[in-house]
């Protein structure tokens, strides 16, 4: 393997090829990700996340994230195949609007079943009521020794599915004052915020976000993140960053992506991926 991929960009996109927009087949999705396992930004990808009930269907040796809702979850992790090695579990634990507490108490019982095994547990909870009690019962989580994290949604098919540039800076900030690591999914298509012109819905940058979790981990408050997420030039975001690349992530483990290739092509534009890789 190169030495391509920088600390700070390692295991940074998990695939997420098998889910909308990309939705791509399961028997053609795993041989592409082992193909990118074995190229040359490996070092950059992380498992391929397959949604529960799915699992049986993986005839090949793969590492997976298990996606699905908690009940669909527990069957799956009841008989995993022994060709599969499971990294992470990532469940959802409410609907927008509802209470995710009931739902945290239930997926951390699954949680507690398994705590021997190696595995990290994303608890997804709605950017909406309830949020910060819902940290709060992670952080506890975490306190008692559980791999538990926080999993947010950033986009999807509707407006109110984007958080705002404040909503996110204050996620954030809420989750580095709780040493709690968090992953995000959907939205996350481009390095840089941007309209898309299809749909005329505005999405995140990665590099947005990386940039801001590294202002955060500096002592950054919500008004500074909010600004750097806001942000649609590249120039400052990737000055921000490339002095950074040597360092571990800190705080944000990074984002699932249905194209392993966009993030890797606007990385590589950007210079922070060389176009030339080490042999």
């Amino acid at each position: 393997m190169s030495n391509a991929v920088p600390p700070l960009l390692t295991a940074l996109v998990d695939d997420a090829a098998v889910f909308p927009p990309g939705s791509m087949p399961l028997p053609d999705a795993v041989p592409a990700h082992l193909r990118h396992r074995d190229g040359p930004w490996a070092a950059m990808i992380g498992p391929l996340l397959v949604p529960a009930a799915d699992l049986p269907e993986i005839g090949a040796t793969v590492d997976v994230g298990v996606v699905g809702e908690p009940g669909a979850v527990e069957r799956a992790l009841g008989t995993i195949p022994g060709h599969l090695t499971v990294r992470q579990v990532e469940s959802p634990v409410a609907k927008r609007g509802e209470d995710p507490a009931p739902g945290i108490e239930q997926l951390a019982g699954l949680l507690r079943k398994h705590e021997q095994e190696p595995w990290v547990w994303y608890f997804e909870v709605p950017l909406a009521w309830g949020l910060m009690r819902g940290l709060d019962q992670l952080a506890r989580l975490r306190a008692e020794g559980l791999p538990a994290a926080a999993k947010f949604r950033t986009g999807g098919l509707a407006a109110e599915l984007f958080p705002t540039p404040v909503e996110l800076a204050a996620v954030i900030c809420a989750c580095r004052d709780r040493e709690l690591p968090f992953k995000l999914t959907a939205g996350l298509h481009h390095a840089v915020r941007h309209t898309d012109p299809d749909t005329g819905l505005v999405h995140h940058g990665f590099l947005n976000v990386l940039a801001a979790t590294l202002a955060a981990a500096r002592g950054g408050d919500p008004t500074e993140l909010a600004g750097i997420l806001a942000g649609t030039d590249a120039l400052p975001l990737t000055l921000a960053i490339r002095g950074q690349l040597d360092q571990p992530r800190p705080l944000w483990v990074g984002f699932g992506s249905c194209s392993v290739d966009e993030p890797v092509t606007d990385l590589t534009n950007l210079g922070l991926l060389p176009r030339k890789v080490p042999a």
